[in-house]
């Protein structure tokens, strides 16, 4: 395919098959010679409580979220230790700073990726023209809350804000000329990277009350697995037809949850002096 003067090429793989991401890595070589940049972006949800939730859902959480970057990683690093240069983005969420309750496999996958960047990081830090790049985006207007896998028996929905995930895409053109180690995207997540970062006991229990709150009152469905085991036919533009001007109950949560935050933090300043 040739789009304004490049040419592209479709590759279908299975991010879990460590020899699927390595066909892919020498298709690229095939097609141009060299990789200057490599994208892991490939992120899936569970949620529901922990013990309700299959075990083999979080296993495939895992497997997606963290193996499946560790793979593309995998299948890159040799061609740029070879070119003497490169650069990986993981796209991993505000959610490797921030864990999630009710969503355990994808908070483990996320906080585990943010810690294989930072060593792999490590071990790669005498390759000066190979970075690493890693992105924490907040609440994106996305499909990908409707393709979760979902064991809460109520419809799910972003907390708002949400952002327009173009967002994303801008930011990682950015970081192909302009490697950084971390960027944030959003300023919800940056407060929430804070808050956690101050008090993280306290963030994780409002959040969950937060979360229960928003489960009792959401519509009910039928538990289901989503995109985790096989596509969907449906979420399949870019966006998922969250920003919406209307406000509901559910676009409270985050100025509730800062709220909240903010008033324990100040609390507990005060008891300590």
């Amino acid at each position: 395919m040739n789009v304004w003067g490049s040419s592209a090429i479709a590759i279908p793989a299975d991010v879990t098959d460590a020899s699927a991401m390595e066909q892919v890595a020498k298709a690229a070589i095939k097609q141009n010679g060299y990789i200057d940049v490599w994208v892991n972006n490939a992120g899936v949800l569970a949620a529901g409580p922990f013990s309700e939730t299959p075990v083999q859902v979080h296993n495939r959480v895992i497997q997606i979220n963290l193996i499946g970057y560790m793979h593309g990683a995998y299948a890159v690093l040799p061609y740029f230790k070879k070119q003497q240069y490169g650069i990986l983005i993981n796209n991993i969420s505000v959610g490797g700073w921030f864990p999630t309750p009710y969503a355990v496999g994808y908070s483990a996958s996320k906080f585990g990726l943010r810690g294989f960047s930072e060593s792999l990081r490590g071990e790669l830090s005498k390759w000066k023209n190979i970075h690493v790049c890693d992105i924490f985006p907040a609440f994106l207007d996305t499909p990908g809350i409707q393709h979760a896998a979902n064991y809460t028996n109520v419809v799910l929905k972003p907390a708002p804000p949400v952002y327009n995930p173009q967002k994303v895409a801008k930011t990682i053109v950015y970081l192909s000329q302009h490697p950084k180690n971390a960027t944030t995207i959003g300023s919800v997540a940056t407060i929430l990277r804070l808050f956690h970062f101050l008090l993280p006991t306290l963030t994780c229990s409002i959040t969950a009350r937060v979360i229960e709150k928003y489960l009792k009152n959401a519509e009910l469905i039928t538990a289901t697995t989503g995109n985790l085991f096989q596509p969907v036919e449906y979420g399949t533009s870019i966006h998922g037809g969250w920003t919406v001007p209307k406000r509901s109950r559910a676009s409270a949560a985050i100025p509730i949850l800062l709220a909240s935050m903010l008033a324990g933090f100040l609390a507990t300043r005060k008891a300590l002096r």
